[in-house]
């Protein structure tokens, strides 16, 4: 073994001594998972969090494939202002998607690895209670009037039961869940996987929240690689927000990422999912990948 190597482990151990016991929870998303070779190398990199004594819990969505899917079956989607209108067809299609094919997927891609992974959805246990999203108005930029839209089958998070996900952690298994949650009338909603993931984070008492995205973290200017940023905390990114150098989407991610910190969940990391070793590099390397999110 070279000397760099040694090196590299060197420096990972405090980081392993560090986190060894404490919960990450991880999201996946759907480009993550589309790619078999992908999924595998990102399989191997959760085995090695796992062996040394992390407890991971991986949450996933599955937008891209959702389309994919309603296309080939010629099922109509309407999408406003980047959130998909679910309809009782897109929702049979979620509920195949969401909780057959990807889950499975991911388990498979774990088995491989020797983990003992689960696979469930947020109906399961009662993980995800959601309540159907009241229609909201919308401003249309095209007419630029305002219209009142139904989401249909879209849920939002009104509380996270973590009882389950606390059992199967506790017993070195590694929970894998789908963004589907239901109500108390056992209605079943399509929910956002970023959210459910910050949700069940706070819940879990996590130590880290990885979101596994299709880009490397934030960036002052989405065309400039250099403007990247490393390291953000609650306060530079309130005046980010405020001096408007944080625009259109990232504004609420970085709102649900403050909330997320003044939870009590140590630290939030957004890194690219489709780079190979993005994830052991973030966790246990002094310089990361992508954006570590921090209180202070």
């Amino acid at each position: 073994m070279n000397e760099s190597k040694l090196e590299i482990l060197r420096e990972a151990l405090p980081y392993i001594q560090k986190f060894k016991g404490k919960t990450f929870v991880v999201k996946f998303s759907g480009k993550v998972t589309e790619n078999k070779e992908n999924l595998a190398s990102l399989a191997e990199e959760l085995a090695l969090l796992h062996q040394v004594g992390i407890k991971i819990c991986v949450i996933h969505g599955g937008g891209k494939q959702l389309t994919e899917l309603a296309k080939k079956l010629g099922v109509a989607q309407t999408v406003i202002e980047g959130r998909r209108v679910t309809d009782d067809d897109t929702l049979e299609l979620a509920k195949m998607i969401f909780a057959g094919k990807i889950n499975t997927d991911i388990l498979a891609a774990l088995r491989q690895r020797g983990i003992n992974a689960v696979g469930l959805s947020g109906v399961d246990g009662n993980i995800v209670h959601a309540i159907k999203r009241p229609p909201k108005r919308i401003l249309n930029k095209e007419t630029g009037e305002t219209e009142t839209i139904d989401f249909g089958n879209v849920g939002d998070v009104l509380e996270i039961n973590s009882h389950l996900l606390s059992l199967l952690l506790d017993a070195d298994y590694l929970p894998v869940v789908s963004s589907l949650g239901a109500d108390d009338e056992g209605s079943v909603f399509n929910i956002n996987a970023d959210t459910i993931a910050a949700e069940i984070a706070i819940q879990l008492k996590a130590e880290k929240l990885v979101l596994l995205s299709d880009v490397n973290g934030i960036y002052l200017n989405p065309e400039d690689e250099t403007t990247k940023v490393s390291r953000l905390t609650i306060l530079e990114a309130e005046i980010m927000i405020e001096t408007e150098r944080a625009s259109g989407g990232m504004i609420p991610k970085l709102q649900s990422l403050m909330a997320l910190l003044k939870s009590g969940v140590k630290s939030a990391h957004i890194i690219s999912g489709t780079k190979r070793n993005a994830l052991l590099s973030e966790v246990f390397t002094d310089q990361g990948t992508g954006t570590m999110f921090v209180g202070e």
